[in-house]
């Protein structure tokens, strides 16, 4: 990936936060290439049903249809749809079936990339539960080593300095949630 600008307003950024922001890009880049031709058209038309205009557009021509087809006969025109306006009702229902076929098809893709993001972050705070434990652990063991730090056991931070035992946090929010 090519090198971006590392600086803010408030100058450089850290080398690493760089690659972080680097390897979050290329991860992002990774699950859109995943995404199909047609997915792809699906979410752009799922985008453009969900915005303002669209909405407007809709309000517009249905206001415009009952109007029309209410003042069609005392205007001499012909009249499309008599209330209560079925091919209105058939095409709003169309419209419903679209729009809600393309929400839907957009969402369970969301969900997937939502869920695997989520796995990732618990794969990512598990890795650094284990590397903060052995942090305060080689700082426990410099306490110790050191003559001019008082030798007081802290039952806090030998606690600390063991990694959490997954299975049993899994198990214990498991039985908590139940």
């Amino acid at each position: 990936m090519a090198a971006q600008d590392d600086t803010d307003a408030c100058g450089p950024l850290p080398a690493s936060v760089s690659e972080n922001i680097d390897t979050i890009a290329e991860y992002c880049e990774r699950s859109e290439e995943q995404v199909t031709p047609a997915q792809k058209i699906i979410e752009k038309i799922s985008l453009f049903l969900g915005s303002p205009a669209y909405f407007a557009v809709n309000v517009t021509f249905i206001v415009c249809w009952i109007v029309w087809n209410v003042a069609a006969p005392e205007l001499d025109f012909d009249q499309i749809d008599e209330p209560p306006f079925f091919w209105l009702q058939g095409f709003v229902s169309l419209n419903a079936f679209i729009i809600s076929t393309t929400v839907l098809i957009r969402q369970n893709r969301m969900s997937k990339l939502a869920e695997r993001n989520a796995h990732l972050d618990l794969q990512i705070s598990l890795l650094s539960d284990e590397k903060t434990s052995k942090i305060i652990a080689m700082l426990e063991e410099l306490r110790r080593d050191d003559p001019h730090l008082p030798d007081k056991a802290d039952p806090e931070a030998d606690e600390l300095a063991r990694p959490a035992d997954t299975p049993s946090v899994l198990g214990a929010i498991e039985r908590e949630t139940k």
